[in-house]
């Protein structure tokens, strides 16, 4: 393998590591338990939605509506409240964020809709649905108690969503690399064809990777909207540009076949080491987008001119 090779392969530890030395060097203060506790639960929401990013990737597939589906899901949470109890709507609004995916999901395997245009189109209906339901303005919870019970810090460094997305993500990477449905799910996003052939059904598969997607996108919407006792129509309104950032910086090829749950894990914790640094040092929020979509670019660009030797989930379910 060639040094160049080498470094693709193992880009995220390189990345990662380069990333925290930087700002551990220009941030004073940066690696502190304090910062990467802020750090780690800011890039939360960001984990929960690539977990299911990723699975969609390895598909070949993407959703551009996940950070509609975001908002949608926490205005849902909020807004029923006052009707049926916190923890009640708090279910309706991961339940909201299954059925846009489902959506999405139909509209992808049933009506063979390309998947970027069809969650292009969903992105924006779901988005106007929040502005209709919310009037274009934020609503507030009923309990701001609840919010800081969310907030509290356990063992000096997990709140509970964070807690939730390294926690999810160890689940992730156990079905990916222990169970039949994940090596499936590598083989579908490989070749689709191939994997029918070998008596996997591709359509129910990247069905159930849209509603997995959609419904985490709708647990990280919830979760925000508790956190911050407020249900908006702009939340999440340029998420998906740095959750696809993420995943690609983890390894998950765009192309499809090939992803990993640590990987992404690598990829979350890059960009909230970098967005925690350009913060600190009071860099606007529109060039931290800038900076997400050249690291973007460079990586697919990398990804295409030098890719390592390929894997053999696809063969490993036709011969098993």
């Amino acid at each position: 393998m060639t040094p160049i090779a080498r470094l693709v392969r193992y880009r995220v530890a390189v990345i990662l590591g380069l990333t925290l030395l930087v700002a551990s060097l220009t941030v004073p203060g940066f690696l502190s338990v304090t910062t990467l506790s802020l750090g780690l639960d800011r890039s939360a929401a960001i984990g929960i939605i690539a977990i299911g990013m990723t699975v969609l990737l390895i598909a070949r597939q993407i959703d551009l509506s996940v950070g509609s589906t975001f908002a949608l899901a926490g205005i849902t949470a909020v807004m029923l409240q006052p009707a049926i109890g916190i923890w009640p709507a708090a279910l309706a609004g991961v339940l909201a964020g299954a059925a846009a995916g489902a959506f999405n999901g139909l509209l992808s395997v049933v009506f063979k809709v390309n998947a970027l245009v069809a969650t292009l189109a969903t992105m924006l209906i779901f988005r106007s649905v929040a502005h209709w339901l919310t009037d274009s303005q934020p609503v507030p919870g009923t309990d701001i108690m609840l919010s800081l019970a969310l907030s509290k810090i356990y063992f000096e460094i997990f709140t509970l969503r964070s807690a939730l997305f390294v926690g999810s993500i160890l689940l992730l990477h156990f079905w990916l690399t222990r169970t039949v449905a994940g090596r499936n799910l590598f083989a579908v996003g490989s070749n689709a064809d191939a994997a029918e052939a070998s008596g996997i059904a591709p359509g129910r598969t990247v069905f159930l990777a849209f509603v997995f997607a959609g419904t985490l996108a709708g647990v990280a919407g919830v979760l925000q909207s508790l956190t911050t006792n407020t249900g908006s129509p702009v939340f999440g309104a340029e998420l998906i540009v740095t959750v696809i950032a993420a995943v690609v910086v983890g390894g998950t090829r765009i192309e499809g076949g090939r992803g990993s749950a640590l990987g992404t894990l690598g990829g979350v914790l890059t960009i909230a080491a970098l967005t925690t640094a350009m913060e600190f040092q009071s860099v606007p929020a529109y060039i931290q987008q800038v900076v997400a979509g050249l690291i973007l670019i460079l990586l697919v660009v990398l990804d295409r001119t030098v890719r390592p030797g390929p894997r053999t989930h696809a063969a490993a379910v036709a011969s098993g």
